[in-house]
C-alpha cells in the first residue's frame, strides 16, 4: 500500500505571518520545521498501519520547503515547480490521499492567508459552477484516478466550509483556529500530533467505507483574475473565452486538463507581472 501526502504551509499550526512563507523571510525556518514535523508524524502513523511507502508532494510556494533529512527512509518526496498537476503530482501512483496544512479559499472571513492557488493573480476558480478551494480542486484530481481522500488537516474555516460540506466521510484535524488573515490560535504541537495519529489510525481502519469525490465531465472552468492584464494574457491561450475584464472560461475534457489550464493561467499572470515591473522582457 502506498499513501500520497500533499503538504501546504498556510494551514499549518502557528503559521500566521508572510514572514513564515518565503525562502528569504525571517520566520521561514520556523515554518519549515513545523511543516516537516507534522508531515513526519503522519508518515510514521501511516507506516505503523500498513503503508509500506509514502509519497510526499511538497506543495507550497517553490515547493522545496520540507527538511528532507528529517523524513523517514520509506518516504519519497516530490519537489520543485512547475510540475504537472502541481500540488498533486504523481497522486495516480498511490492508493489513498492525505492533505496537510491546507487553507481556506480566497475571500474567506477569519482564515489565515486565504487564497486560491495563486494569491497574487486569482480571485476565484469555479469548476462546474462551484467555487473551489485548493482542497476541493485537488480532491477532484484524486477522484479522477479513483483515489479516496482519507484525512485533511488544516485551518478551521477550511474544515467548516469544504470538508464537512463536500467530504463529510473524511477524517479531519483542525490545526488552528484563525482570528483574522494574520492571526490564529493553535494548540500545543504534541496535542496536534496525538490527534493526527489517532485520526490516521481511524482512517486506516475505515478504508473500505471511504468514498471518492468526483465531478462531472466535461469541465466548465471559470477563473476570475485580480488584474485585467492577466486576463489579457490568458486570452491568448487557445480555447479561452473572455467573459469580462477579469473573467475567463475554458471547456476542459476532464479535471486534469482543467488543472493544467489553471496552472498555465497562473504562470502567465506571473510572467505578465514580471514584464510590467521591468524584471523581464519578452
Amino acid at each position: 500500500m502506498k499513501a500520497f501526502i500533499s503538504v501546504d504551509m498556510e494551514g499549518m499550526p502557528y503559521i500566521v505571518s508572510p514572514e513564515h512563507l518565503s525562502l528569504k523571510k525571517a520566520l521561514y525556518n520556523e515554518a519549515r520545521k513545523i511543516m516537516t514535523r507534522i508531515t513526519k508524524c503522519v508518515c510514521e502513523e501511516l507506516h505503523n498501519n500498513g503503508f509500506t511507502e509514502v509519497l510526499i508532494a511538497d506543495s507550497h510556494g517553490p515547493m522545496v520547503n520540507l527538511l528532507i533529512e528529517e523524513l523517514p527512509d520509506y518516504a519519497q518526496v516530490v519537489r520543485g515547480f512547475p510540475r504537472t498537476t502541481s500540488m498533486v503530482s504523481l497522486i495516480e501512483e498511490c492508493n489513498v490521499a492525505i492533505f496537510l496544512g491546507y487553507h481556506a479559499k480566497f475571500g474567506t472571513r477569519r482564515a489565515v492567508m486565504d487564497h486560491t492557488y495563486s494569491g497574487a493573480s486569482i480571485r476565484y476558480i469555479k469548476v462546474n459552477g462551484i467555487e473551489v478551494s485548493e482542497l476541493l480542486l485537488n480532491s477532484y484530481v484524486a477522484g479522477h484516478y479513483g483515489i479516496p481522500v482519507i484525512l485533511v488537516a488544516g485551518d478551521e474555516k477550511l474544515i467548516e466550509d469544504d470538508v464537512k460540506k463536500y467530504l463529510p466521510w473524511v477524517e479531519y484535524v483542525v490545526l488552528k483556529r484563525s482570528i483574522g488573515r494574520y492571526s490564529a490560535v493553535s494548540r500545543s504541537i504534541r496535542a496536534i500530533e496525538n490527534e493526527l495519529r489517532s485520526k490516521v489510525r481511524t482512517a486506516c481502519r475505515n478504508l473500505k467505507d471511504t468514498k471518492v469525490l468526483r465531478t462531472e465531465y466535461p469541465i466548465d472552468l471559470e477563473i476570475r483574475l485580480l488584474n485585467s492584464a492577466y486576463a489579457d494574457t490568458a486570452e491568448l491561450i487557445p480555447g479561452i473565452v473572455r467573459v469580462d475584464g477579469l473573467t475567463i472560461r475554458y471547456r476542459a475534457k476532464d479535471i486534469i486538463e482543467a488543472y493544467k489550464i489553471m496552472e498555465l493561467i497562473a504562470l502567465s499572470a506571473a510572467g505578465t507581472r514580471a514584464v510590467i515591473s521591468g524584471i523581464i522582457f519578452p
